[in-house]
């Protein structure tokens, strides 16, 4: 099987770092050569000392559920010969006590919106069944507690 790695980093600098009062915000190195700012939440740890323009560990495991989502639900679709021109989601997580009654993401719901186009457009039912398959084999959703919705937005039907 294969592995994955990144690398984490955060500096002190001149912080006194024993007050607590220190920033969160560090980096996120991937083998690809992308860094990201990261940093605490917001709703976790006030300002100054979150980042808000930075990617923090929960919207990044929201993005990381919906990314696993559309690479399986794009395979699934090009082997059944559906073109997709358009695929877009605005996923979102809840943060609640588990069953332990930990701090936990509780729920993470994705909106995945898409367009096809060409001779072989699939109907409701099988965007649905694409999006079920997706959900079934995404490395991620398979991998974590909480629950994983999916509420695909469908298209109006024309005219």
């Amino acid at each position: 099987m294969a592995e994955y790695s990144a690398e984490v980093l955060w500096l002190r600098g001149e912080q006194p770092f024993v007050d607590n009062r220190y920033s969160r915000r560090h980096l996120l190195r991937f083998d690809g050569g992308i860094e990201l700012a990261a940093s605490s939440s917001p709703h976790v740890v006030p300002l100054p000392y979150s980042d808000a323009a930075a990617v923090d560990p929960e919207e990044a495991f929201v993005a990381s559920l919906a990314s696993c989502h559309l690479l399986w639900f794009l395979a699934i679709a090009a082997g059944r010969g559906h073109r997709v021109d358009r695929y877009s989601d605005q996923p979102s997580g809840v943060m609640g006590r588990n069953s332990d009654g930990r701090l936990a993401m509780t729920r993470v719901t994705l909106r995945p919106a898409v367009q096809f186009s060409g001779d072989c457009l699939p109907t409701d039912e099988e965007i649905r069944q694409m999006h079920h398959a997706a959900h079934d084999e995404c490395f991620i959703a398979n991998s974590v507690r909480c629950e994983v919705c999916c509420e695909p937005v469908l298209a109006a039907p024309p005219g």
